[in-house]
């Protein structure tokens, strides 16, 4: 057997994966072992889902729902790379704040952002900001830490020459540490990113009167799976959307750095 199997042969490989995991829970759903409230077959999920493009529920289509979650995960995404990038890129150039900061941001990089979810509530109520809270918490750690460890492995001849130069702390690291650490920070924007959307539906299911976290809630309430599976779909979609656009984003820097 071939070390590196073919594009061809990983391919049918990934599809007899899908057809048999579809195929297990068709026979499932159909076999009267389950209610078909409790677990649809995946064709009544697929109906579902295109009945929520076309029909309100609680208020609004999916792609309203879609459209409002996206809004916030915007907020908090924007506001976790704006704040955690260039504190990232500080921390690796300044010894002294590194120092300041890192006990502080240890600690709390470590708390999940679900647990920020009560104080969330309790601040903001379901108002926009406590989902922006809970998404912030959850994309800005890799922000920061990645920016941190692209400016703490920039070549040192590159520093070096620069302070030889006679460059000031700003211009090295808007013209040296910045560009050297793109890579490094473009990656952690993908779990960044990754992390924030996952934040995000966590905060809808408690906080929010609209989302699609929010439209898993009442489909919840109202004992219907299908819709619940259907938010399910489209937050997998939308996440997958996400991790591709980041990931060409990535490919095409090391292309352009002749590192791929």
């Amino acid at each position: 057997m071939s070390a590196h199997p073919s594009s061809a042969r990983l391919t049918a490989l990934s599809l007899a994966g899908a057809v048999a995991f579809f195929g297990a829970w068709t026979l499932l759903a159909v076999s009267g072992l389950v209610q078909p409230r409790f677990l649809p077959t995946p064709l009544a999920v697929l109906d579902t889902f295109a009945d929520l493009t076309q029909k309100p529920f609680v208020g609004y289509t999916l792609q309203q729902h879609l459209l409002s979650s996206f809004g916030r995960f915007g907020m908090g995404f924007g506001l976790a790379v704006v704040i955690g990038i260039p504190l990232g890129l500080l921390m690796g150039w300044f010894r002294w704040l590194d120092a300041v900061v890192s006990p502080v941001f240890d600690a709390l990089r470590f708390v999940a952002p679900i647990a920020w979810v009560p104080f969330a509530a309790l601040w903001f109520g379901t108002g926009i900001g406590g989902p922006v809270l809970i998404i912030f918490s959850g994309a800005f750690p890799p922000c920061v830490i990645n920016a941190y460890r692209g400016a703490r492995h920039v070549d040192a001849r590159f520093i070096e020459a620069a302070r030889t130069l006679g460059a000031s702390h700003w211009r090295m690291i808007t013209e040296i540490l910045l560009p050297a650490s793109v890579p490094s920070i473009v990656a952690g924007l993908r779990i960044s990113a990754g992390l924030g959307w996952q934040s995000l539906v966590g905060a809808e299911l408690i906080v929010a009167s609209s989302g699609i976290g929010y439209l898993m809630v009442k489909g919840q309430s109202n004992i219907s799976t299908a819709i619940v599976m259907s938010g399910m779909l489209a937050i997998g979609i939308v996440g997958l959307i996400i991790d591709v656009l980041l990931r060409a984003l990535e490919a095409r820097i090391h292309r352009k750095r002749g590192l791929a």
